[in-house]
C-alpha cells in the first residue's frame, strides 16, 4: 500500500477527550473516529488490526472444534422473558419497539438466542457435544462510556456457547476453551493470566477472567511470579484427551483479581507475589442448566428420558483487544505492534521522494516484498524526513526500512526494529532476506 493513496488521517496533537494511552494513540494514528459516546467508526488502519485479531480468534476456536455461525444483533424480548433475564439485566440493555409494537433489544450477549436455536434442532444426546460461536457486534449502554474501545457501548465480540449431556462433558468443553484462550492471546504476543472470577449477570458456578498485565490496566491483580515465565501456548495439547492435568498445572498457581485477593489468606510469600495492573480480555463461564431449564433445551438421553443440557459461554472482546494490545505494547513515540496483529509488517520510507534513484529502489523493494507475501506500507509522500519517521513510529509497524540517497550510493539501506529501536545498515538483498525469511 502506498501512503500517498492511503486513508491515514494521523494527528499531531492528542484529542482532549482521550484519557488513556490506547485511546490517545488510536485517535492520533488514525485508527478510529468517534461517532457518538462510546461508539466508533473503524478507519482503514484500525480495521486491518481488528481483522487480524478476529482471524487469530477464529483460527483457535476452529482448532478447538468449535463451529462458526452468525446471529443477528437484534433479538426478540420474548426469549429473554423465557430465561427471566429481560427485566433483570438492567439499563445496560438497549430496548427497542418496532412498528408492530413488538419488544426487541440490541443484544448485549446471546445465551437466549443460541439456546433457542439449539433446542429447535438438537433432540438426542448422540448429537452432543456442540460448541457454537460467532463474532458479532454487541451493544451495552454503559452509563459512562470512556477509555475509547476499552469501554465503549458498541463492541465486537467473539462469543461461544457449549452444549453437553452431563457435567463431565460440560467441564471438558470449559477446559477446551480455557486452553484455546491461552493459545489465542499468546499468538497475539500477550501474556494472559486466567483468574477465578465472579459470574455476574451471566450466572453459573465456575468462571475465569483472562487478564493481561499492563501498567495502565484498569484493575489491580495479584499472581505467582512464575506466571511471568510460564509457557502458555502448549502446542501439543490434544483437545479430545484428558485436559484436567493441564488445567490443574495452570490453576494451581495463585492468580487473583483485587475482588478475590485476600492478603490475610494469600498463600504466597512476598518474594513470590507479583502485584500489577491488569486488563480483562476474555471471560469464560460454566452455568449448567441456567438457560436450558427455563427454556426447555432438552435432549433424549440413553433411556429416552429428556435431560436439560449443561451449558457454558465464552467471550473474547475482539475490539477491546486492539486497545489492550496497545496498552501493553507502546512507548513515548507511539504504538509497538506485535507482528501477528500489525496492520502491515514493514514501513518502507522513501527519504527523498522525487529522486530517481530513491524512487526506483523503493519501487523495486516494494514489488519484491509484495511478491513474497509481505505486507508493506510505502511512505512515498512529499514530506520531510522527520514527519515520516514520526508517523511510522506512531503507527508502530514492526519493521522500518529506510531508503535515502546517501545510503544508496554505497548500496545500503537502514533496517529498524520498532520493538527495541535497533538500527542496522545493510544491503537491500540482506534486508529483504531478513524481512521475507528467504535466503
Amino acid at each position: 500500500m502506498r501512503l500517498s493513496r492511503y486513508f491515514l488521517p494521523t494527528l499531531k496533537e492528542t484529542p482532549a477527550e482521550a484519557q488513556i494511552v490506547s485511546h490517545r494513540l488510536m485517535l492520533r494514528a488514525g485508527m478510529i473516529r468517534q461517532a457518538a459516546a462510546g461508539i466508533y467508526s473503524w478507519l482503514p488502519l484500525g480495521f486491518r488490526v481488528l481483522k487480524r485479531i478476529e482471524q487469530i480468534v477464529r483460527e483457535e476456536q476452529d482448532r478447538a472444534g468449535c463451529h462458526e455461525m452468525l446471529m443477528p444483533t437484534i433479538q426478540s424480548a420474548d426469549l429473554w422473558r423465557e430465561s427471566g433475564r429481560y427485566e433483570d439485566y438492567g439499563k445496560e440493555m438497549l430496548r427497542i419497539r418496532d412498528r408492530h409494537d413488538r419488544d426487541l433489544l440490541y443484544g448485549p450477549t446471546n445465551e437466549e438466542l443460541i439456546t433457542d436455536i439449539f433446542r429447535f434442532y438438537v433432540k438426542s444426546y448422540r448429537e452432543l457435544p456442540q460448541i457454537l460461536y460467532h463474532i458479532q457486534w454487541k451493544f451495552r449502554d454503559e452509563i459512562r462510556p470512556r477509555f475509547g474501545v476499552m469501554r465503549g457501548r458498541e463492541f465486537l465480540m467473539k462469543d461461544a456457547y457449549s452444549f453437553d449431556f452431563d457435567y463431565a462433558g460440560s467441564k471438558h468443553s470449559y477446559n477446551k476453551m480455557f486452553l484455546a484462550y491461552l493459545r489465542t492471546f499468546d499468538r497475539m504476543g500477550l501474556r494472559a493470566i486466567p483468574m477465578r472470577a465472579d459470574t455476574g449477570p451471566i450466572g453459573g458456578d465456575l468462571s475465569h477472567e483472562f487478564i493481561i498485565l499492563a501498567e495502565t490496566g484498569e484493575s489491580e491483580v495479584f499472581c505467582h511470579r512464575d506466571w511471568l515465565s510460564l509457557d502458555l501456548r502448549r502446542d501439543d495439547v490434544d483437545y479430545d484427551g484428558d485436559l484436567e492435568p493441564v488445567i490443574e498445572s495452570f490453576t494451581s498457581l495463585y492468580a487473583a483479581t483485587d475482588e478475590k485477593h485476600n492478603p490475610a489468606t494469600c498463600p504466597l510469600s512476598a518474594d513470590e507475589l507479583v502485584t500489577a495492573r491488569g486488563i480483562e480480555v476474555g471471560h469464560i463461564f460454566h452455568f449448567g442448566t441456567k438457560y436450558s431449564a427455563p427454556m426447555n433445551a432438552a435432549v433424549a438421553g440413553p433411556d429416552g428420558e429428556p435431560v436439560h443440557c449443561q451449558m457454558g459461554s465464552y467471550g473474547i472482546g475482539v475490539s477491546r483487544l486492539v486497545g489492550a494490545v496497545i496498552e501493553a505494547s507502546h512507548d513515548d513515540a507511539g504504538i509497538i505492534w506485535p507482528e501477528a496483529v500489525a496492520p502491515f509488517k514493514v514501513g518502507l520510507i522513501n527519504l527523498r521522494t522525487g529522486d530517481a534513484a530513491c524512487d526506483a529502489a523503493c519501487d523495486d523493494i516494494y514489488s519484491r516484498l509484495e511478491a513474497a507475501g509481505v505486507e508493506v506500507l510505502l511512505d512515498d509522500r512529499d514530506e520531510r524526513a522527520g514527519a515520516k519517521f514520526a508517523d511510522m513510529d506512531l503507527i508502530g509497524l514492526p519493521w522500518q526500512l529506510v531508503v535515502g540517497p546517501r545510503g544508496l550510493k554505497s548500496g545500503q539501506v537502514e533496517l529498524k526494529r520498532r520493538s527495541d529501536g535497533t538500527r542496522e545498515e545493510v544491503s537491500i538483498d540482506s534486508a529483504l532476506s531478513r524481512l521475507t525469511g528467504q535466503p
